[in-house]
């Protein structure tokens, strides 16, 4: 009788496993696709109230700006020009010219918040 019962739960482990297998892996990662004329800017925003880097460098012209919030909820902005990212707005394509712009967080993400700083510079 205890094998019979056995049999029947390593059965059922082995078809919900197959299924979990199947139905629940997470979708391959998608390559960001961006014109020849135009950059790709990534800026990851850092459960340490951080962005990833102190400066971001980039040729002036087209520019794809992407933020990455790496865990908690934090945003993008850079007033001189007219970025706002959060919510669901998360990228942004602009012409840039070359120049110094200050990047800091635009969502009030916690006691770090005032010091979540960068630059973006354009040459």
């Amino acid at each position: 009788m205890h094998k019979y019962v056995m049999i029947v739960l390593f059965l059922a482990a082995s078809v919900l496993g197959v299924y979990l297998l199947t139905t629940q892996l997470p979708g391959k990662p998608v390559e960001e696709v961006v014109p020849a004329d135009t950059t790709l800017v990534k800026v990851e925003a850092n459960s340490d109230f951080t962005f990833g880097e102190k400066e971001y460098k980039v040729k002036a012209g087209k520019v794809k700006l992407k933020l990455i919030n790496k865990s908690g909820v934090h945003g993008l902005a850079i007033p001189d020009l007219g970025v706002d990212l959060q919510g669901d707005k998360l990228e942004q394509d602009l012409e840039l010219k070359p120049g110094k712009y200050d990047m800091h967080c635009a969502v009030m993400c916690g006691t770090g918040h005032l010091d979540m700083k960068s630059v973006l510079i354009v040459e």
